[in-house]
């Protein structure tokens, strides 16, 4: 059975920082796009950041300078290092697996950030 399980959420005042951790398992890391999202009650779920399975990296303007997203395949794992933290980046974090025309083919059960000010 594919899982992501998702870590690392938590309270945290503002400008501190916290690591996500997502692990993988039921199917080939090494093969997918890894993304956190992030949601807030009454509003869509939003990309935060991705990573291809070569590494590349893309950030949502909002978290730029801020997040990084890293993956390690040996460990079927990815990461979001996140610094800098502001009251808006409160939400429920997700990490997502997918590739081709699925980007978020398999989702993890989130994760609560909470940026108290």
């Amino acid at each position: 059975d594919v899982q992501l399980q998702a870590f690392g959420g938590g309270l945290v005042q503002t400008g501190g920082s916290l690591i996500l951790s997502c692990k993988a398992s039921g199917f080939t890391f090494r093969n997918y796009v890894m993304s956190w999202h992030r949601q807030t009650p009454g509003k869509e779920r939003e990309l935060v950041a991705k990573i291809s399975t070569g590494g590349n990296r893309n950030y949502a303007d909002s978290v730029k300078g801020r997040f990084t997203i890293t993956r390690d395949n040996a460990e079927n794992t990815v990461y979001l290092q996140m610094n800098s933290l502001k009251s808006e980046d409160t939400a429920v974090y997700y990490c997502a697996a997918g590739r081709g025309s699925y980007p978020t083919q398999f989702w993890g059960q989130g994760t609560q950030v909470t940026v108290s000010s």
